[in-house]
């Protein structure tokens, strides 16, 4: 009789877990829906004009191999977007390393500062960019330094506009580390900098990986910041597909160009990725993988 009422419970679970489960759908239903419309549709379009235009053929991606410019403009970009990601995160590892040690009060403090620049337009931080760099504007009187029209202050900027992006990544997995496992490491012989260096560095990876794709990725595709304070022989690709689109109303080319671009983001992600499992945080949950 026992046996037969259990049987029933767990039928009755099961069947209540199933309907829950059918019901989730639903709610996934209108995010599936906007991802559909605002993104593989459009991104699909870009790509089948890119091979379709004119019929099927790959003469749009071997003229970007063949005018001599575009893969300067390509390594440009990768460059730049990579050198955005490690300076925010030499800069956003420290102090999101201070959000997890300070005070309550503090922590919100600091919050605040990171969250600051989002109450401002990206075009009015750009414009503000734009008169700190000109030419005998402040930078260029007190420091003699002329970076108006240079990578340089395409860098600078673009790591001062994504700092948020990386600090939140950052605090979100560091603050998930007991940090009961430097005491341990210290209690075992090991010093400040070598538990620091063995243990919280390798568990706070997952972050590091979260906060550096992040940035490159909104790197690789920004267009303001590059438009209002580098130049035309130093530009980067998203100026390249604005001139293919608006001067020579070349979009073919121009989706050719997004679709490579896109490409060899993935695959520089899945390099990170690669990079990341290599040197992880071992496993240290109970029953884990050592």
């Amino acid at each position: 009789m026992a046996s037969s009422t259990s049987t029933v419970r767990a039928s009755g679970r099961l069947r209540a877990a199933g309907r829950l489960r059918s019901r989730s759908w639903w709610l996934v239903l209108p995010a599936v829906v906007a991802l559909c419309v605002f993104f593989v549709y459009p991104v699909g379009r870009i790509v089948g004009d890119s091979f379709f235009s004119g019929g099927f053929g790959l003469d749009h991606y071997a003229q970007l191999f063949d005018d001599g410019v575009t893969m300067r403009v390509l390594v440009r970009t990768i460059l730049v977007s990579l050198a955005v990601a490690t300076a925010t995160l030499l800069l956003a590892y420290p102090y999101a390393y201070l959000m997890t040690i300070v005070s309550p009060r503090v922590r919100a403090l600091l919050i605040i500062v990171v969250l600051l620049p989002f109450w401002t337009s990206l075009m009015a931080r750009g414009f503000a960019w734009v008169l700190l760099m000109q030419d005998n504007g402040p930078i260029d009187r007190l420091l003699g330094l002329q970076l108006m029209g240079t990578v340089w202050a395409v860098i600078i900027a673009m790591t001062q506009v994504l700092l948020a992006f990386m600090v939140l990544p950052l605090y979100s997995s560091m603050q998930s580390i007991d940090r009961r496992l430097l005491s341990a490491a210290e209690s075992l012989g090991a010093t400040r900098r070598s538990a620091f260096r063995r243990v919280y560095l390798p568990l706070s990876v997952p972050g590091i990986v979260a906060g550096f794709s992040l940035v490159f990725i909104l790197s690789v595709g920004f267009y303001v910041i590059p438009a209002l304070l580098g130049s035309s022989q130093e530009s980067v690709v998203a100026q390249l597909i604005q001139e293919r689109t608006s001067a020579l109303l070349d979009f073919p080319g121009a989706g050719a160009l997004g679709t490579l671009l896109l490409v060899v983001t993935l695959g520089l992600l899945l390099l990170v990725r690669l990079v990341a499992r290599r040197f992880g945080a071992p496993s240290i949950a109970p029953g884990g993988d050592r």
